[in-house]
């Protein structure tokens, strides 16, 4: 029987409901959340990103400001516009587009926001927070992921968890929630990368199995255990001359084989990624709930 398919959309949009109410009661008192995405230089992909996450904050009606500047931009004037924002009471949450450019020190920004308006969960007083298992901005990805565990019905409380990839961004804080000591938690989990031996061995004894490597289909049938969930993070592109863009998107793992023998799969696109997008809406909103 083949996998039960795991739809983010779906999911997405029933957190989404629960936000407008959320999102409501702020307005009750005269509060509308507001995001700031700041974005340096012309990179494609980060402006696509950008614009979702402008279309989503219109549609739930959030405040939403884009800072645009040219990638030739020093690393102070990023700070000092980063500096305002903090200071700004319109904005309650600020996210910072990455990569950036090679003059700027992406450190030396994610630490420049201000933590109470950290909805990325990169700043190190998040990270410390997420690491003593204290309520704390979690990077959207990683809390993507355990959202879309915990409202598919495969608790991951007692499971063996296998995540390819160590990632600040995805792998090591998603180890770190699927391991704390709470019943949406609760895991025994195993971070693999590219030094670990046995891969295959390790892998197909996952219970949930999460991919995050980067590398398009790596994951094939005889990585998993028959009736495991697989968790695909996974965005990559893959030249095809059929398609009218001249690419297609596909993830980390073969969804056509493995989707035969696991028990539940996240397809690509429709997976993962609508749920980051809805966590960094989520963690806007709580931002703003801080404030009233």
């Amino acid at each position: 029987m083949a996998a039960q398919i795991i739809d983010g959309k779906k999911i997405a949009a029933a957190i989404q409901q629960e936000l407008i109410g959320r999102i409501h009661k702020l307005k009750e008192k005269g509060i509308t959340p507001g995001l700031a995405t700041v974005l340096v230089g012309d990179n494609p992909a980060s402006a696509i990103y950008v614009q979702s996450k402008t279309r989503k904050c219109q549609e739930l009606g959030l405040f939403s400001e884009t800072v645009r500047l040219p990638q030739d931009a020093s690393e102070n004037t990023l700070l000092q516009r980063l500096h305002a924002l903090n200071a700004d009471a319109r904005i309650h949450g600020i996210l910072v587009q990455l990569p950036l450019p090679p003059q700027i020190r992406e450190r030396v920004v994610i630490e420049a926001v201000a933590p109470e308006k950290d909805v990325d969960g990169f700043h190190p007083v998040s990270r410390g927070r997420l690491q003593l298992g204290e309520e704390t901005f979690a990077p959207c990805t990683p809390a993507g992921v355990h959202e879309l565990i915990k409202r598919s019905g495969f608790s991951a409380n007692g499971r063996h968890v296998v995540i390819l990839g160590r990632s600040q961004i995805v792998g090591l804080p998603l180890a770190l929630l699927l391991a704390q000591k709470n019943p949406d938690a609760n895991a025994t989990v195993t971070i693999c990368h590219s030094a670990t031996r046995n891969l295959t061995e390790l892998t197909s004894r996952a219970d949930i199995l999460v991919a995050a490597i980067g590398k398009a289909n790596f994951v094939t049938a005889d990585m998993v255990r028959r009736d495991a969930m697989v968790i695909d993070v996974g965005i990559n592109r893959l030249e095809d001359a059929n398609s009218s863009k001249g690419y297609r998107v596909v993830g980390d793992v073969d969804f056509d084989r493995v989707r035969e023998k696991a028990a539940a799969i996240t397809p690509v696109p429709g997976g993962v990624g609508p749920m980051t997008i809805m966590m960094l809406m989520q963690n806007t909103v709580w931002a703003a709930e801080g404030t009233a």
